[in-house]
């Protein structure tokens, strides 16, 4: 890719960007979160199309000029977005040859479609059977669909946009040991990634993109290429400590937690036999920033957002407190009526509306406080979205910016000002950072710290150990709905809390000390 110039209205994503790619590697793309990382890959693939870009983008040394994705496809470019293009009520078999089934006389050869299906399932070692619908696989398998679907179209450029960014470590680690099959097969691949350990893992190359322009790129193997030297591509200084500094909170631990929570239980929305929380009890202080650890299935986000409104699941017992007083939260409105907010894990379904502007997205949760005589003041809306922009550092032409053509590093920033806004004193951040680069990551960190130090109660969920040890004073860790664990900032370590996020699930008379003592029983 020679010269490269994308722009979009009152915005120039990409500025004369290079990239060259070797075949049969696999090539890393690095950047900060609107770097243009993304928007280069969709001019390769097609998504935009020849005359809309500047330069020239050649594949076996041939110029090319798609005019659409199908076009690239014909070629075997094929991207996997970070978002994955299945249709979860249709069969595994269905997705992979969707609009690309084999057929006798125009006919499609089901027989043919499953046989084809299982070999590609074989191939990328899943063990599924091809009539599997894809709304009752997870997250991890649908990648491995994804990549079979792109081996049905016979690819030889594979593009993967953030492949782990929504994966537990388990199935991040069969996806990068199938892109090394895939390499020795000859498949050529570029990732975009912002786990840099990955990087190290998997990549030959890396190439790093900052405000829309190529820096450099590095060869992986080269001891010189390190974690730091790649973080000072991207952000174009020395990062010199992933997290702020912080002092740990050191407040009288006789005063009554701003938010407590007692017994909590809540069982499976749709199977009520099954307990996703199950008699959890926990709590924190102003100022305070507690962490939530566990695997996947821990039972994590089904607590946060049962808590939240009972957004999830069927509620059983439990009670929340709110500065030593039972407060009902049955509802959101009545959640965020008594303080609480919740950032959710999944900003883009949960949280935000992305055809919405900046502007109201980050009123949302406020609008009473923003209207007179029951109307919203839009000058008043825009004037606070304006100042939430500068002081969040929200890179967007202007508040008027529908927010889905943000990055998502600039899109959590404002998930986040939107609750800020609305004044709570406990905030539960389930996974702030998840697909957020390491720039913006300790800009988020560095908002979570003020609000802690201006004596809000933060709750933080996260998959990443580091980000745990490296913000929290305290850490619950916990495993099949249950916690089983709680370990001060002192004593805490990767090791510990894996210790805990594993250990076999202990009965309330079994729990012993520094783990967290289910309460008597309350009804709300």
């Amino acid at each position: 890719m020679r010269a490269i110039v994308k722009t979009f209205p009152g915005v120039r994503a990409l500025s004369d960007v290079t990239l060259s790619v070797k075949r049969g590697e696999v090539h890393a793309l690095c950047g900060e979160n609107g770097a243009g990382k993304s928007t280069l890959m969709k001019v390769l693939s097609g998504v935009h199309p020849h005359g809309t870009y500047e330069g020239e983008v050649l594949f076996d040394g041939e110029p090319c000029r798609f005019k659409d994705i199908r076009a690239s496809e014909r070629h075997g470019i094929v991207i996997i977005h970070q978002e994955l293009a299945l249709v979860p009520y249709l069969s595994i078999a269905e997705n992979i040859f969707l609009g690309n089934e084999p057929s006798r006389r125009g006919v499609i050869d089901w027989r043919e479609v499953l046989r084809r299906a299982a070999e590609l399932l074989r191939r990328v070692g899943l063990d599924e059977h091809p009539e599997t619908r894809v709304a009752d696989i997870g997250v991890g398998k649908q990648q491995l669909v994804e990549i079979a679907k792109a081996l049905a179209k016979n690819v030889r450029l594979l593009i993967l946009d953030e492949p782990t960014a929504a994966l537990n470590d388990e199935d991040s680690a069969k996806l990068l040991r199938l892109m090394r099959e895939l390499k020795d097969q000859g498949i050529t691949s570029i990732i975009i990634s912002h786990k840099l350990n990955e990087i190290a893992q998997i990549a030959d190359t890396v190439t790093i993109l900052r405000d829309g322009h190529s820096i450099e790129t590095l060869d992986v193997r080269d001891p010189a290429t390190t974690e730091d030297r790649i973080i000072r591509g991207m952000v174009g200084r020395n990062l010199d400590s992933r997290f702020p500094d912080r002092t740990p909170y050191k407040g009288p631990a006789d005063v009554n937690p701003v938010l407590e929570i007692r017994d909590w239980t809540v069982r499976h929305p749709l199977d009520h036999s099954r307990k996703v929380v199950d008699r959890v009890s926990l709590q924190a202080r102003r100022g305070e920033i507690v962490g939530v650890a566990g695997l996947m299935g821990a039972g994590r986000t089904e607590l946060a957002m049962s808590v939240f409104g009972r957004s999830y699941g069927r509620y059983e017992q439990g009670t929340v407190l709110k500065d030593g007083r039972a407060v009902r939260t049955r509802t959101v409105p009545e959640a965020v009526a008594n303080g609480i907010a919740y950032v959710t894990e999944d900003r883009k379904r949960y949280g935000l509306n992305l055809e919405d502007s900046v502007s109201r997205n980050i009123s949302l949760a406020s609008f009473r406080t923003l209207a007179r005589r029951g109307i919203v003041d839009a000058h008043e809306e825009r004037r606070v979205a304006e100042r939430y922009r500068r002081t969040m550092g929200i890179k967007a032409p202007n508040v008027l910016e529908p927010v889905g053509r943000l990055s998502g590093g600039n899109q959590q920033k404002v998930v986040l000002s939107k609750w800020i806004l609305a004044g709570p004193d406990v905030l539960i951040l389930d996974e702030p950072t998840r697909g957020v680069d390491v720039g913006a990551k300790f800009e988020i960190y560095t908002v979570i710290d003020r609000l802690a130090a201006e004596g809000k109660a933060i709750l933080l969920i996260s998959s990443e150990l580091p980000e745990l040890l490296g913000m929290c004073d305290r850490v619950y860790t916990m495993a099949a709905g249950r916690l089983t664990g709680e370990v001060a900032r002192e004593d805490a370590t990767q090791e510990v809390l894996m210790r805990h996020m594993t250990q076999d699930i202990p009965t309330p008379s079994a729990v012993g000390a520094g783990t967290a003592t289910p309460s008597e029983g309350h009804q709300e």
